[in-house]
């Protein structure tokens, strides 16, 4: 059964910086098309986007996360953190972590820095993870970072799943406060199902493939996601954690002012939306432009909410997500008054 998470007696994580990052290149379906059996019209329809980001060679989901975590801790006004953490499903390597990388080149020497592997739903797992840092006393603030760059892991010839993703990165600064202030965020519940494992992968580079031997194939080198299942399962999986976080609150659907899903594609969003009964209109979406960015689309789509002042303190929002493992999760926050994250780029090597 997924969990129910209370508020803790301690003290409560508060939101007080908010930055998304997306590497310069900009991919088109049109420029998709010219490789894929496919057309802007069938993509669009499919799946809702228009373009989407990538990285350039040689840049690596540490590089997005520097540059959105330096945008963060600005947007909060700081410049150091106890801990910071990066969930992600691309880290530069299996080993080390990436969150020490990043805590290295922001400057913060000695704070603690782990990633979190939740894959679409590790922004959510990391809200929570940092929440209960800050409740136990362990933390007084913390910098979360969502990013992933899946065009290093998904075949450019794989039509079903090369128009889908894109490259971003999104971070959020959080405060030791009291439960009851805007931006205090709460009311979770997490979830998982390993019994479909094999819905969303990466066959390769693990302990199970490396262990048997022999070289990998092209296709176990590169994400593979069974669709019509995974809409099934996303669908029913965030429709029925957003419920559980909103009772746990209680909380009903009026009380929303916005649904910030993540953004995994517009069919998805909507479904889940209507499900809820929650009007479309108040689902917050960025999936046209950005794509489905893994662990970074929530914050990222948070930042694109807040830059074009469709957020406003005092609106209630509830985030739901679903990823591989499977994994699922939602939680609950009034939105506090945030400073812009700036916009020149950062000094930090």
């Amino acid at each position: 059964m997924p969990s129910k998470t209370p508020r803790p007696p301690g003290p409560a994580a508060v939101l007080c910086g908010l930055a998304g990052w997306v590497p310069p290149r900009v991919v088109t379906n049109d420029e998709l098309a010219e490789r894929l059996d496919t057309d802007d019209t069938w993509i669009r329809t499919r799946t809702g986007i228009c373009r989407r980001h990538f990285a350039e060679p040689g840049q690596a989901t540490s590089d997005l996360a520097v540059e959105a975590g330096w945008r963060a801790l600005r947007s909060a006004g700081t410049e150091t953190v106890d801990t910071l953490i990066v969930t992600t499903t691309t880290p530069d390597r299996p080993c080390p972590a990436t969150a020490p990388v990043v805590a290295n080149r922001l400057g913060l020497a000695g704070a603690a820095a782990f990633d979190v592997g939740a894959v679409c739903t590790g922004f959510v797992y990391g809200l929570a993870t940092a929440s209960g840092l800050i409740a136990s006393g362990v933390a007084e603030r913390v910098l979360l970072i969502g990013a992933d760059t899946y065009s290093t892991i998904v075949d450019p010839l794989d039509r079903s799943n090369a128009i889908i993703f894109g490259d971003g990165a999104g971070a959020v600064v959080l405060r030791a406060g009291h439960a009851e202030e805007p931006g205090a965020v709460g009311h979770f519940d997490l979830g998982s199902d390993g019994a479909h494992e094999d819905l969303i992968t990466v066959a390769a580079g693990g302990s199970r493939q490396r262990s048997t031997g022999g070289e990998p194939t092209h296709a176990e080198q590169h994400f593979a996601m069974r669709g019509k299942e995974v809409y099934r399962h996303a669908v029913t999986r965030m429709a029925a954690s957003a419920r559980t976080a909103l009772s746990g609150a209680g909380w009903t659907t009026d009380d929303v002012d916005h649904f910030v899903p993540h953004q995994a594609n517009l069919r998805i969003l909507h479904s889940v939306a209507d499900d809820l009964g929650l009007p479309q209109e108040r689902c917050v979406t960025n999936v046209d432009t950005r794509g489905n960015t893994g662990a970074a689309s929530i914050p990222l789509a948070l930042a694109d909410a807040m830059a074009a002042k469709r957020i406003h303190p005092g609106d209630r929002l509830l985030l739901t997500a679903f990823g591989g493992g499977l994994t699922w999760g939602s939680c609950l926050l009034t939105w506090p008054t945030l400073v812009p994250s700036p916009q020149p780029e950062r000094t930090t090597p």
